[in-house]
């Protein structure tokens, strides 16, 4: 932009700089002037702020500048280039421009690889007309720091393109030249190096911006190839053939990647060495002896970033530049830290190498801070301190050094760990000057800054107080203040000054805001438009004096900052603007005490329609629909704000007025009339937007929309024929619709008649209906026809009538069928529409004749019921329109039967082998149908009647019964078969016994259990009834014989009988029966509950035996004996006087029977075996035959 140097060649994009000019003042002088300088996007605009440091904005920003005589700054540019001022749409724009370049007003875009920033360059100055000492530093935007680079940095890292222009070529050559003549003698100048086309550029032309360069993306190569006759030493030729730019660039980004993690050496705790070799070289190196193209031609910049965080972790930026070296400095001692190396080339930046670790040394601590005074006395002074950094090594102990007034070698007081000290022996009324060290295993720091105190006095007072505080000089947040010494004699002592200060309103009080031996101080960070108090304190080594009078001082007020636009209070009106608008956010410290509000109708020109200090204005007399603008300024007492942004509003339009010429275009058919019109002459301030055509059958009637759009013109539809209508039309705009035009009157041509209405339809009778229907409108043509459509379906009727009558009947109908019928009207221009259709249904009738009934088979009937009944079938008939209640079925008796609705009935209580002749006939509520055809039907035989059961033998575990035939039974014994059913206690029965024996015996039964019997005969005809049930009960059981008795002898002829026990049987106590047998003659020795007996032997001839029975005492006094054991000898001995038995027992009796020998009671045993061998054989022989 403006520069007094000579640029470097750089690569650069157009730079445009929009200067419009302000026409109001500012500071009321009338020859300064805002300047806007527009910085566009990817552009980077240089100044110097009044501290004399570079200022760099990125665009997109509006720099507001100064110019102190109201006229246009000189332009000041590079050898080669050209300004040019252009006016475009009232705004003045500067372009700097080559000789040979044309202005385009639309630039290319910004290319999305460019680097976000563009580095300064010391060569762009400041210049006295574009940034005066006025404009306040707020108003430049404000950017982070960026390094200042030098030339070489600057080509290194914006490497021009490769170009195919010669006078392009020819222009850098004649800058290198310049660089090299007047600035290039420095140590790290480098020559411009043009390489092929290659993957820095896909072709494109370069300009200057500010003194960096920028290629544009996508621009068109040109057209013509460059020209390699006339080489220059700036471009050397080469070999390369030109290759894909997106290939190449491809290339050269994989061999910047290719660059080595750095080496780390002379580490030590605050710096480090980083070293790394170039790709290229490795490149030269692998390719050495090949005819390939090389990139040892392109000029690299190095990226060394660190981190302390880890390999993940964020990465600073450390050193940018073309140097394979850096020395980092400002490290911590003992930290461990990761470094990683980037090579970048113009736009192309390869990927970070590997990631380096190394950890700084141990070092000595950090320098303390100067020691504090605590306390002091006429001979001592108590000194503390911190302790610093230890920088990785602990503090081992601290060095305290001290000398007395004038002297220069300090002395050590103390050494040691303890942070605080007491310095005695001192002399008073003495300076005294202390200094602090810190040492560790490592070594030890440098020294602190120098205390200096002095000791009490004996007779010395406190200074007296200083002159009260003057304004020096004031600002908006700042007051610079002077004062006087005090009075009184000279003091050896060093004064120090404290000013405090306090804010009025405030209740803070008096805070210390400097402390020095200055006589005068500037107060800071204050607020704008404040006003203060302030004292001034005197000190020395004996006190504080009492402080100065206070003063009260005000800070200056600031501009009002810039208020926002206005905005509408109420929407607007035709006539009048509501508007109002906020205070600025910043008021420069001083209220705002007045508003200007500016109108501007067309142009630059705005006229000032409001001034005061409310916030709101009402602009009336205004034009509807017409655009204005408006902004509002404020003033206090710190000046006028800038204007605010500007309010472009339109005041709100008024409905337009009638159209003109409403009437009919064409001819109108029998549905349709066209119509046209003419816009309104007045349209109320705001263009007509849409048309609404609104009709009517008669000028009394109500109006009703039948178009509404754009166009001037519409054919209205949906009209009846034979019709007059009125029509009227309105415009309307954003405002709302206007008044409607005058009357239209139009008429539609004769059509087909309208549709009929559904026609009417009576039943006369259940099987005919008569249809009658009313004559439609005709349309301007009389009806000279009617067409009857009828049918049984709504979507294929036919046509049954067509004549002048508006009535017919139908006959022969169904019942309980629905008929759909419909009309339609024919006149000489043709036929309407049929009318909606007419549904009627025919009465209900009786059902129809009952069909297809049978005999149930699959489900035959048991027993009786199978001889007295009959199961009958049918299918259900046709119910005529009512629904089926019932069925009669009539069996040839007086009375039909009535059964339910259901087509499935058992005719009961029949007689058995009988023919019956059976029809049916099906009931509704209208009334019974015909009967179905006779069904001749026959009842089966009766069953047989069940026999008379008998129980024969009755055991205590099995009954044995016995029954005969069935009686009045004529069938063959042989078919009859018989089924027997048992049932103990709540049991169900179950059959037991199923086939044609009379006999059967039942085992496995319970002793003393009654049991339930009943039987049933089968036969052909079916399975009988069940006979009544018969009970039979079972014996008791005898209980179980005996072991043999054991005897054994006691004493002499004295002997003890023992045997078995048995358990109670079902609850009946066992007894116990001893015999002694001798010979025929049985004697009962014992009889009762006990298992053993005491036995006295008699004297006498003959064999003894005794043996034992168990004897069961049932409830009911019975009992029953149980069969003897066997027996047991005895020997014969001498009897004795018999004891009475055990218990108080009778002496047993003798039984005495016929004395017979042993052989003799054998034969009869054996005959008696024989006879009952012979009985039960001819006993056998008749229960067979009989069975047979």
């Amino acid at each position: 932009m403006m520069t007094d140097q000579h640029l470097p060649l750089l690569e650069a994009t157009p730079m445009l700089a929009e200067v419009p000019f302000l026409p109001h003042m500012l500071s009321g002088d009338c020859m300064q002037q805002m300047i806007f300088v527009q910085v566009n996007p990817g552009e980077t605009f240089t100044i110097r702020t009044e501290d004399g440091h570079f200022q760099c904005i990125t665009g997109p920003a509006q720099v507001p500048m100064v110019s102190p005589n109201g006229t246009m700054p000189p332009i000041f540019v590079p050898p080669g280039y050209i300004s040019q001022v252009v006016e475009e749409n009232g705004m003045r724009k500067v372009l700097i421009l080559p000789h040979s370049m044309e202005f385009h007003p639309s630039l290319s875009p910004f290319p999305q690889y460019a680097p976000l920033y563009s580095p300064p360059h010391p060569s762009v100055l400041h210049h006295p007309h574009i940034y005066p000492a006025e404009l306040s530093p707020r108003y430049i935007h404000q950017l982070p720091a960026v390094p200042i680079y030098t030339d070489q940095d600057v080509m290194c890292h914006n490497m021009s393109v490769p170009v195919c222009e010669d006078h392009l070529v020819k222009v850098q050559e004649e800058m290198q030249q310049m660089l090299k003549g007047g600035h290039g003698s420095g140590a790290r100048a480098a020559p411009l190096i043009h390489s092929g086309p290659g993957p820095f550029s896909k072709g494109g032309q370069v300009a200057i911006n500010n003194g960096l360069g920028k290629s544009h993306a996508g621009s068109a190569p040109s057209p013509t190839p460059p020209q390699h006759s006339g080489r220059t030493r700036a471009t050397p030729p080469t070999d390369c053939n030109i290759k894909d730019p997106e290939e190449e660039m491809r290339r050269v980004q994989e061999l910047l990647s290719t660059v080595c993690k750095p080496a780390v050496s002379e580490v030590t705790s605050h710096s480090v060495v980083l070293s790394w070799c170039s790709p290229l070289t490795k490149e030269t190196e692998e390719d050495a002896g090949s005819s390939t193209c090389a990139h040892t031609g392109l000029l690299l910049s190095y990226e060394l970033a660190l981190s302390q965080s880890g390999t993940e972790g964020d990465f600073t930026l450390v050193y940018q530049g073309k140097d394979t070296t850096y020395t980092v400095e400002d490290l911590r001692s003992d930290t461990t830290y990761y470094a990683r190396v980037c090579v970048a080339c113009s736009l192309v930046k390869g990927v970070s190498s590997e990631t380096v670790t190394f950890t700084t040394l141990y070092g000595v601590p950090d320098i303390p801070a100067t020691p504090r005074l605590i306390h002091r006395t006429k001979s001592s002074i108590s000194l503390q301190w911190r302790s610093p950094n230890d920088n990785g090594s602990k503090v081992t102990g601290f060095c305290l050094e001290y000398h007395e007034g004038e002297q220069r070698a300090f002395k050590e007081v103390y050494s040691g760990l303890a942070k605080q000290y007491k310095v005695m022996r001192l002399m008073p009324s003495t300076k005294y000057a202390f200094r602090l060290a810190a040492k560790n295993n490592v070594g030890m720091s440098a020294f602190s800054a120098v205390l200096n105190c002095c000791t009490a006095s004996c007779t010395a007072s406190p200074p007296a107080p200083p002159s009260a505080a003057r304004l020096k000089e004031a600002g908006a947040m700042w007051l610079s203040l002077e004062w006087s010494a005090p009075c009184g004699p000279a003091s050896q002592d060093t004064l120090s000054y404290i000013v405090e200060m306090e804010e009025i309103g405030s209740s803070c009080g008096f805070q210390l805001k400097h402390r020095g031996e200055e006589l005068s101080c500037t107060v800071r960070e204050l607020r704008r438009f404040t006003a203060y108090r302030f004292r001034v304190v005197a000190a020395n080594s004996e006190g504080h004096s009492q402080p100065s009078v206070a003063v009260e001082y005000r800070t200056q007020a600031e501009k009002p900052g810039r208020p926002d636009p206005p905005v509408l209070h109420v929407p607007a009106e035709p006539h009048r603007l509501h508007t109002v608008w906020e205070a600025p956010e910043d008021d420069g410290g001083s209220p705002v005490t007045t508003y200007v509000l500016e109108l501007s109708h067309s142009g630059d020109k705005w006229d000032i329609v409001y001034r005061g200090p409310l916030r709101q204005y009402v602009c009336e007399g205004l034009q509807e629909g017409t655009w204005y603008r408006l902004r509002v300024y404020c003033q206090s007492q710190g000046g006028k704000s800038q204007v605010s942004e500007s309010l472009s509003v339109m005041t709100a339009p008024l409905p337009p007025g009638p159209c003109q010429a409403l009437h009919t275009t064409g001819r109108a058919t029998s549905s349709e009339i066209p119509l046209s019109w003419d816009p309104p002459v007045w349209d109320g301030g705001a263009a007509v937007s849409q048309y609404c055509v609104e009709i009517a059958h008669s000028a009394e009637g109500s109006q009703e929309q039948v178009f509404q759009g754009t166009d001037a013109h519409c054919t209205v539809g949906q009209l009846l024929p034979g019709r007059t209508y009125l029509f009227w039309v309105k415009a309307s705009n954003s405002a709302g619709w206007g008044p409607a035009s005058e009357m239209c009157q139009a008429c539609t041509t004769p059509g087909v008649p309208e549709q009929c209405n559904a026609p009417q339809l009576v039943l006369t009778t259940s099987t005919s209906v008569l249809a009658t229907w009313e004559t439609p409108v005709c349309n301007g043509a009389e009806v000279c026809m009617f067409r009857m459509a009828w049918g049984v379906e709504e979507s294929a009727l036919e046509l049954l009538y067509s004549g002048p009558f508006s009535q017919h009947e139908v006959r022969d109908l169904q019942p309980a069928t629905y008929y759909y019928c419909k009309v339609q009207a024919v006149n000489v221009i043709g036929a309407g529409l049929f009318s909606r259709v007419a549904i009627v249904t025919t009465p209900a009738s009786v059902p129809a004749a009952v069909e297809h009934i049978e005999e149930v088979e699959e489900e035959p009937l048991g027993g009786v019921m199978a001889a007295t009944s009959l199961a009958l079938q049918w299918k259900e008939p046709q119910c005529h329109g009512a629904d089926i209640t019932g069925y009669n079925i009539d069996i040839g008796e007086e009375l039909p039967l009535c059964v339910g609705r259901t087509n499935y009935h058992i005719l009961e209580n029949l007689q058995p082998d009988t023919t019956y002749r059976i029809r049916v006939q099906a009931v509704n509520d209208v009334g019974a149908g015909p009967f179905s055809s006779t069904l001749r039907l026959q009842t089966a035989p009766a069953p047989p009647e069940p026999p008379l059961l008998e129980c024969v033998v009755a055991g205590p575990q099995s009954l044995k019964l016995k029954w005969g035939e069935s009686p009045g039974g004529s069938q063959s014994s042989r078919s009859t078969h018989y089924c027997l059913q048992v049932q103990a206690a709540s049991d169900r029965p179950v059959c037991i016994y199923s086939g044609p024996c009379r006999t059967f015996k039942v085992q496995r039964l319970c002793e003393a259990t009654a049991y339930c019997f009943s039987i049933q005969a089968h036969s052909e005809s079916g399975p009988g009834p069940l006979s009544p049930p018969y009970t039979f009960s079972t014996t008791r059981s005898p209980p179980l014989q005996l072991r043999a008795p054991k005897l054994e002898s006691v004493e002499g002829n004295k002997h003890m009988v023992t045997w078995e026990a048995l358990q109670p049987m079902r609850g009946d106590p066992i007894v116990y029966a001893l015999q002694l047998l001798r010979g025929r003659e049985m004697e009962q020795l014992y009889k009762g509950p006990a298992t053993s007996y005491a036995w006295v032997g008699q004297a006498g001839g003959g064999a003894c035996h005794l043996r034992v029975c168990a004897i069961r005492q049932a409830q009911d006094g019975t009992e029953l004996w149980g069969p003897w054991s066997l027996v047991v000898p005895v020997p014969i001995t001498e009897v004795p006087n018999e004891a009475p038995p055990p218990g108080g027992c009778p002496r047993p009796h003798t039984e005495r029977g016929w004395p017979l020998a042993d052989e003799s009671f054998a034969t009869a045993l054996l005959l008696c075996f024989v006879v009952l061998a012979v009985f039960f054989a001819v006993l056998l022989q008749y229960l067979v035959i009989e069975r047979q």
